[in-house]
Formats: structure tokens, C-alpha cells, sequence
């Protein structure tokens, strides 16, 4: 059976860089950080009280009341960025087959917000009152509702459902939508990942860890993957859709193409419920089994927009990994983490950098891993790899490699190349 091509036709962003698409790139090719006091609650008991949240988004300009009853904090994130994506890519046109048009989206956690909203009134009322839940607390809650939710806004009626596999949920979601449409299941997908965990339960959880960042005097600073001084991640929110279409299919209705989906590859650690295996045994072989789907060398990657998510030991399995697998290529590619501007957006994150990698092939600027100091970078880190620290670099770039590395040992890598006919 012969392959069918996948390439990208649109693109939509919901970051803590920008509410669309072109405000978040020019951010990150500014190099600017996304992170600053919470405002979704009261952190100030928190051990961390910043993130990297949406800024200026009123749900209110994109939904009714109605809607907004029925709709947790992250759905609202994943339409958003989803429109975005759908009325740049045109699929909407008239004679686009919308029974072939499908979405899966990701989400690592989905309605958390609604979820701790309801138990906590359950816990200070049920034992007076009685169970007592909002009927729309379930379908607000379950992390699949947003591919739902956007597949009747816009009636398509293709493959739909949601990837959960921790951080690295919304890679795995643009992988399955790419072997969909590369096996001829469907025309065209909406495919991405949305996040709202920036509350209690979610910042309380990852402190309970010792995962966050408790760098509250200077929160912009803090997200510095493999710098030396980090103390951990930052969290972050968001929403981000792509639209992967067949190429044939895209080219018969003229739309604008993007890149090109040149292959995917998907691993376990089989390791710990949390860390990365210190061998980056996992993130070896995923990179390899993206590589060899894609057909492709290591010689032909030109830039890694890493996993990087500003802790010790997941930026040094990382690392080790690339040079295992490159060889002394990894020596001559720009590597970045684009965390270091959005903090990291858990099962939004490989979504939203799979677009800043398309804006890094289109535009032939990589964006920078920001907050590096001067000798600062982590002794059990190779030295001689390029980060790409604190500045954008011009470079033409043909091919981008993106990690995501999830809790559960879940690894999933897409590359991405330059669109050439």
C-alpha cells in the first residue's frame, strides 16, 4: 500500500506569548518570557506563585453564556486556537467532504479547573446537602470533550477523539492524525492539544513533586533549561491546532501549505512514573523511530526543538539521548528549548511547538532557549551542544525534529520539513 503524503494547512495558537498564531512567534523570536505572577487564584500561600498563563483572553468575546456554562477553561482554549487554524487553512470551502474530516485533539489532564471546582463544593457541602453536581460538570471535565466540542462546531464527523499521554499528548495526537490521513481514513484533521491546569490543584500537585520552579522574586528568569542554577519547570497554559491535510487533497482546493509531516516516532522509558530514564534510553529510541519513519538520516535534521523543560534530570536524559543518536551532528544542529519563553503547556506543549517549528521552516529563524548566564550551564550537560542561548539565530532550515517526553515514560517525536512539491 502506497503512502499517501500529509502536509500542514494551517495553523492556530493560544500561548503565553500571544492569542494567535503571529503575536506568539514574533514573542519567541523576540525571545520574551511568558511568565509572571498567577492571576487565575491566590497563589500567595503556593510555594510557586507564577506561571506562564493566557494573557488579556476574554472568553466572553468567543462564547455565549450559554456556552460558557458548558465549557471548561481548556475547551474554551482548544476552540479558540482551533478556529484560528480552520479559517486559516480554508477547509471550510465548499465541496470539502466533512464526513473525511476528523479531529483528534490531546489534552494531559482536560477540565481540572472543573473537576477541583466540584469536589471542593462536594467537600465543604455534601455531607448537609447531599451529592449536589452541576450536570455539566462530567462532560466539562473529561480531557476528549474539546475534540468533541470542535468537531460539532464545524460538523466534522471524521475520526474524533483525544490522546492522553501526559506532556507528550498532543505529539501523539498529531502522529495518529498523520497515520490517519497517510492510510487514506480520512481528507484532512484538526489536530492539537489544550491546557488549563493553572490553578490549586495543578500548581499545588506539581509543588507537592518539587517539579516547579519556586523562583517567585524573579519568575521571567525561571524557566532556564540546562542552565545550572534551574529549580525546576514552569507551568504553563494554552491551546494549539494544526490542520494536517492529504497532499492531493490540499492541492486540489489550492490551499496554502505550511510544511510537510515527513514521519513520527513513539516510545515507552519503562522506567519511573515520573523521571526520565538517566540514560535517555526512551528519548534515544523515540528519535529513532521517528528518524526511520521519515526515512530520513541524522544528518538531515537541521534543528531540534527540544523537550527542555528546565529540570535536571529530564534535560540531562535529553542531552545524552542527542548525542547518542547524532553523533557528531549533534554538534553541528541548533537545539532550543522554546519552554524557557512559554513554560511548559503539558499536553498542549508538543502542539504548540510543532507550530513554532513550522514558523522556524518558514521564516529560517530559530528561536532562542532564554535566562542563560554566562557559565552557567549544567556541568553533567555536554558543553559542545547549541542550545541557541538567549538569541534567535538565522539559519535556513529545511527539517525540525520536536520532543515530548510525558509521566508514564510516554515519548512521542514528530519531524516536520520544508514543503517542496
Amino acid at each position: 500500500m502506497e503512502l499517501k503524503r500529509v502536509v500542514v494547512t494551517g495553523l492556530g495558537a493560544l500561548s503565553p506569548l500571544g492569542n494567535n498564531v503571529a503575536d506568539t512567534w514574533e514573542a519567541a523570536k523576540r525571545g520574551e518570557s511568558g511568565a509572571a505572577p498567577i492571576t487565575h487564584f491566590d497563589a500567595s500561600k503556593f510555594k510557586t506563585q507564577f506561571a506562564c498563563e493566557v494573557k488579556g483572553y476574554d472568553p466572553a468575546a468567543h462564547f455565549d453564556r450559554r456556552q460558557m456554562r458548558q465549557l471548561d477553561l481548556y475547551a474554551m482554549y482548544a476552540l479558540t486556537a482551533a478556529e484560528e487554524a480552520v479559517k486559516d487553512s480554508g477547509i471550510l470551502a465548499e465541496g470539502v467532504d466533512r464526513n473525511r474530516v476528523g479531529v483528534i485533539f490531546a489534552a494531559g489532564i482536560g477540565g481540572l479547573h472543573t473537576f477541583e471546582e466540584e469536589a471542593g463544593y462536594f467537600a465543604l457541602h455534601g455531607a448537609e446537602q447531599g451529592p449536589k453536581y452541576n450536570p455539566f460538570f462530567i462532560p466539562k471535565m473529561i480531557a476528549d470533550i474539546a475534540a468533541g466540542h470542535i468537531s460539532m462546531q464545524y460538523e466534522f464527523r471524521g475520526p474524533n477523539y483525544a490522546t492522553v499521554s501526559a506532556c507528550a499528548s498532543s505529539n501523539n495526537a498529531l502522529i495518529d492524525a498523520f497515520n490517519m490521513i497517510r492510510l487514506g481514513y480520512a481528507d484532512a484533521i484538526v489536530a492539537g492539544g489544550a491546557e488549563a491546569a493553572v490553578f490549586p490543584a495543578g500548581v499545588g500537585g506539581f509543588n507537592s513533586m518539587k517539579a516547579l520552579s519556586i523562583r517567585n522574586d524573579e519568575p521571567q528568569t525561571a524557566s532556564r533549561p540546562f542552565s545550572g542554577s534551574r529549580d525546576g519547570f514552569v507551568i504553563g497554559e494554552g491551546a494549539a491546532a494544526l490542520i494536517l491535510e492529504e497532499l492531493e487533497h490540499a492541492k486540489a482546493r489550492g490551499a496554502k501549505i505550511y510544511a510537510e509531516v515527513a514521519g513520527g516516532g513513539m516510545s515507552a522509558d519503562a522506567y519511573h512514573i515520573t523521571a526520565t530514564h538517566p540514560e535517555g534510553l526512551g528519548a534515544k529510541l523515540v528519535m529513532q523511530n521517528a528518524l526511520k519513519d521519515a526515512g530520513m538520516k541524522p544528518e538531515d535534521i537541521d534543528y531540534i526543538n527540544l523537550h527542555g523543560t528546565s529540570t535536571p534530570v529530564g534535560d540531562r536524559s535529553e542531552a545524552k539521548a542527542i548525542v547518542d543518536v547524532f553523533g557528531p551532528h549533534a554538534y553541528e544542529m541548533n537545539l532550543s528549548s522554546t519552554k524557557s519563553m512559554t513554560g511548559h503547556l503539558l499536553g498542549a506543549a508538543g502542539a504548540l511547538e510543532a507550530v513554532l517549528s513550522i514558523k522556524t521552516i518558514n521564516d529560517g529563524i530559530i528561536p532562542p532557549t532564554i535566562n542563560h548566564e554566562e557559565g552557567d550551564i549544567d556541568p553533567e550537560v555536554d558543553q559542545k551542544l547549541n542550545f541557541t542561548f538567549n538569541k534567535a539565530v538565522k539559519k535556513d532550515v529545511k527539517t525540525v525534529l520536536s520532543n515530548t517526553f510525558g509521566f508514564g515514560g510516554h515519548n512521542a517525536a514528530i519531524i516536520l520539513k520544508k514543503y517542496e512539491g
